[in-house]
């Protein structure tokens, strides 16, 4: 690792320290006491701060856009073309270009006399240690900072010990996994920082080794804080961890593990170390345009290793080889574009394109990595899950805070100050200002409008579709559940509209709109819909005054006029009723009339039962209302029944048999099984006790016969048997019907 770290360094300073004098003319040489004069001033801190004011002042800010390996576009704006001269927008880009270029071409034969200068100005301040001191000086500090966190990892075994102790098969365990890995991998940055950078802080230095020394072991932290969380959240194979699929922080493999923090790790240090130096170069010499040659240069090294991370990236289950090349060669033309960009000097469209990509990638990789830590857990741990809201509300939540944070640096590298922004009243600052006023109103509606989905969904997620099961099988339909079911996706309905609106009318607000106007034509527009469309205002206020009455919820079965089935879904408009013979009904509330609701707390079914002219009543009272009792005792229908079966009493003296009247109450839906049982039993039990149940029968006598004989015996044939019965039945139950 020492070797890791130290070999970027060695690259950088060579590059600082090394350049020969002999391909320009040396400067002239400036009197040691002016020089340390002029260190002793700088290091003032008033002076320091004067300095770093004038710095972040400066619309270009050198340090910081070598650092992030950008370029001021006013530069090569201001000078491609004369203020007065109007050309088209693209004429303007491609003199802008051309500019860029020719001034890059201009610069490569000055660096060698700049060079000559940063050596004088390094070597006279450096002459008591040399080169290799100052090498060596850094490995040792480097040196340090691996010993303390070497020693932090040994005292903090006890906290190693309890992230392996949780558990991998349930989210919350997951989650205490990373977030564990996370904290531990800052202390051991926290260590090494100290060790290095905050050991040599201790001691005095001259000015310039300090801000080399310095500014290259930051470059070490930065390198080491990396590659330390990429392995806490990547858990490569050689950490030797159990069961590491499945406690990462992303749906990874073992190779794509091992190949991402092995060239995330170098492509950060490389990154690191270019950047330290390129905060060095302004303060010994470098000038401006010097600084875009050199920034060149490190972008095409930088390049190189990201096309080769890419290249040598191993194949992942999910594409096959064609999808795989035809990915790689969309981001090597991507990468290459980006440093085209760059050496073109269209650091405005650098920026977009590279924000283009680099955002929705983190977002999309953000998503999947909460999805995948905090999907539900195994089997053998009772599958416990977590709860929507909070999922949608920490995705959500990181959507947000990237999203700011790009725009917050977007407007850093611009040279964009949100204060000055608030004060001025220029077109680009008002455009910029709506813009960054309607990405964070738009961000709020969207973590408002997750929260409220999640939440709704749970609640919709938790009830099932008719009947919850008890904890002794009893299906049960909970009121307060089917209410909610009816009431919770005309409410999400509403209350999306209800944020779209809102959110469309602050977007216009901060843009400068006057939205009084628009909110005034649209209530005049509002009326005008309102008579124009009478039927459909109908309807709604119809099916609200429904929904207020609870007069029907989902699942329950009713029926209103010709219309009858379970209730499905409901519209601002219409409710679906499904028939049981299988057609679905679509019923605007205005056309719906009044309702009778079949399901609702309990019925109760009345029907008779025939016995014959001598059966003893009170015996076969007692006897329908034992069977009732045992139907009421099954465990088949015991959560069902709320009145067992017994008999009413005499209905009337029927034709052939006494009609006994009986009735049972049951929860909706319960009694019809149970019916056909009885029917059964009751059948059963009185062909046992000798009860006869009566049916039409004809007896016919006194008809003559077809040779006159008036006492003669009439044959009964099967027709005619079959005709009488049919007109004992027929006339039976419209005498039924009539009386019901």
């Amino acid at each position: 690792m020492l070797v890791l770290i130290a070999r970027p360094i060695v690259l950088a300073v060579l590059a600082l320290l090394l350049a020969g004098p002999a391909q320009a003319q040396a400067p002239a040489t400036v009197p040691p006491e002016k020089v340390k004069q002029l260190f002793d001033l700088l290091d003032d801190p008033s002076v320091k701060a004067w300095v770093a004011e004038q710095r972040n002042q400066d619309a270009g800010s050198t340090a910081a856009s070598a650092a992030a390996g950008a370029s001021p576009a006013s530069a090569s704006s201001d000078a491609a073309a004369a203020p007065d001269q109007m050309s088209t927008m693209a004429s303007s880009t491609l003199d802008r270009i051309k500019h860029h270029i020719e001034r890059i071409v201009q610069t490569l034969p000055l660096l060698p006399g700049q060079f000559a200068h940063v050596r004088a100005k390094t070597m006279q301040d450096m002459s008591s240690r040399g080169s290799a001191g100052i090498f060596l000086l850094i490995a040792v500090f480097i040196a340090a900072g691996l010993a303390l966190t070497w020693a932090t990892y040994k005292l903090t075994r006890p906290f190693r010990l309890w992230i392996i102790a949780q558990s991998k098969d349930t989210p919350l365990g997951r989650a205490k996994k990373i977030g564990g890995r996370t904290l531990y991998s800052s202390l051991l940055i926290v260590s090494f920082a100290l060790g290095s950078a905050g050991a040599f802080m201790l001691f005095d230095w001259p000015m310039l080794i300090r801000e080399i020394v310095l500014t290259f072991l930051i470059a070490a932290v930065v390198t080491w804080a990396v590659r330390t969380y990429v392995i806490a959240m990547l858990v490569p194979s050689f950490m030797k961890v159990e069961n590491a699929v499945e406690v990462r922080a992303l749906p990874v493999t073992n190779e794509a593990a091992d190949h991402w923090s092995y060239w995330l790790s170098r492509i950060a240090g490389v990154f690191a170390f270019f950047a330290a130096a390129f905060n060095l170069l302004p303060g010994l010499g470098i000038d401006r345009d010097g600084m875009v040659v050199l920034s060149l240069g490190a972008e095409f090294v930088l390049l190189l290793l990201l096309l080769l991370a890419v290249w040598r990236r191993p194949r992942t289950r999910r594409n096959d080889g064609h999808s795989r090349t035809a990915v790689t060669w969309l981001l090597t033309a991507y990468f290459i574009a980006l440093f085209l960009e760059r050496t073109a000097g269209l650091y405005t469209w650098f920026w977009f394109t590279l924000a283009a990509f680099v955002l929705p990638f983190t977002i999309v990789l953000t998503q999947r990595g909460v999805n995948f830590v905090l999907r539900p857990g195994s089997e053998e741990a009772g599958r416990p899950t977590i709860p929507a809201v909070t999922i949608a509300v920490i995705d959500r939540g990181i959507r947000m805070i990237l999203i700011l944070a790009a725009a917050y640096v977007r407007a850093r590298v611009w040279g964009l100050d949100m204060q000055s922004m608030q004060d001025s009243n220029t077109t680009t600052t008002l455009i910029l200002r709506g813009l960054i006023n309607i990405i964070v109103i738009a961000l709020a509606a969207d973590l408002g409008w997750s929260i409220i989905k999640a939440l709704i969904e749970r609640k919709l997620g938790i009830e099932t579709r008719h009947a919850v099961i008890g904890d002794e099988d009893m299906p049960v339909v909970d009121p307060q559940q089917a209410r909610l079911r009816t009431l919770l996706p005309i409410i999400q309905n509403i209350l999306l509209a209800v944020i779209v609106v809102m959110a469309v009318l602050m977007m216009l607000a901060s843009v400068g709109i006057q939205i009084g106007p628009l909110i005034a034509g649209a209530g005049v527009v509002g009326v005008a819909v309102g008579f124009g469309a009478q039927t459909l205002v109908k309807d709604v206020i119809s099916g609200v005054f429904y929904l207020l009455d609870d007069a029907f919820r989902v699942g329950e079965y009713i029926s209103s006029g010709s219309y009858r089935g379970t209730v499905e879904s409901f519209s601002l408009r219409s409710v679906k009723l499904r028939h049981h013979r299988g057609p679905l009904f679509t019923i605007p509330f205005g056309e719906l009339g009044a309702v009778q609701n079949q399901s609702r707390d309990w019925v109760t079914d009345k029907f008779n039962i025939t016995v014959g002219y001598d059966t003893d009543i009170e015996f076969a009272r007692k006897l329908i209302k034992r069977i009732g009792l045992e139907l009421a005792e099954d465990p088949e229908f015991k959560n069902w029944v709320i009145e067992p079966i017994k008999m009413q009493g005499v209905q009337e003296f029927g034709e052939y048999g006494i009609v006994l009247r009986v009735k049972v109450t049951t929860r909706p839906g319960g009694a019809f099984a149970m019916k056909g049982r009885f029917f059964l039993r009751l059948r059963q039990a009185f062909k046992e006790q000798g009860i006869e149940l009566p049916f039409p029968t004809v007896h016919v006598e006194g008809l003559q016969s077809p040779h006159g004989a008036e006492n003669a015996p009439v044959e009964i044939t099967p027709e005619l048997k079959l005709a009488v019965a049919q007109s004992h039945t027929n006339r039976r139950r419209k005498k039924a019907s009539t009386t019901e």
